[in-house]
């Protein structure tokens, strides 16, 4: 599947306009195709990667036309605690701080990929330069922190 990572994110450069977004599209399907894959058998990993892609574009689309300011994905907050109460700080800051203690599981070059790209804004090629690794590595690295990071959220909340 990794053969179709390019391909994606230059069709999903084309269909949202924005180089840096349709990564991190293309880095949620990834993710969630994988956790898919885990469970059953994916006849077709290139079409459903693509279709992943797409519904993911549209739900962005949708969320921002509502809510046009995002936090990071990985806190996935909004499904479990809308509204802006004291409790949602609270809840939100203890989501927080289980993403830090799955990061800090993470080597310090996966880790540092993830951050440079999801807390600064970093493209790939200059998070390549920064950490002196492959632009491939870095997106594999982005992508198995995410991985990481939902994996453990969701064992430690259940």
């Amino acid at each position: 599947m990794d053969n179709y990572y390019r391909e994606l994110v230059k069709f999903l450069t084309t269909t949202l306009g924005d180089r840096h977004l349709a990564a991190d599209v293309a880095h949620d399907a990834y993710l969630r195709v994988l956790e898919r894959s885990s469970q059953v058998v994916i006849e077709q990993p290139r079409a459903f990667l693509y279709r992943t892609a797409i519904n993911i574009s549209i739900d962005l689309h949708r969320r921002n036309q509502a809510r046009p300011s995002e936090s990071i994905d990985v806190l996935d907050c909004e499904d479990q605690c809308p509204g802006s109460s004291p409790h949602h700080s609270l809840y939100r800051d203890q989501r927080l701080a289980l993403v830090n203690r799955a990061l800090a599981e993470l080597s310090g070059v996966c880790r540092e990929a993830f951050l440079l790209r999801k807390l600064e804004g970093l493209s790939h090629p200059v998070i390549s330069e920064r950490l002196g690794i492959s632009k491939d590595m870095v997106e594999k690295h982005i992508v198995n922190a995410m991985k990481h990071c939902r994996m453990r959220m969701r064992e430690w909340e259940s």
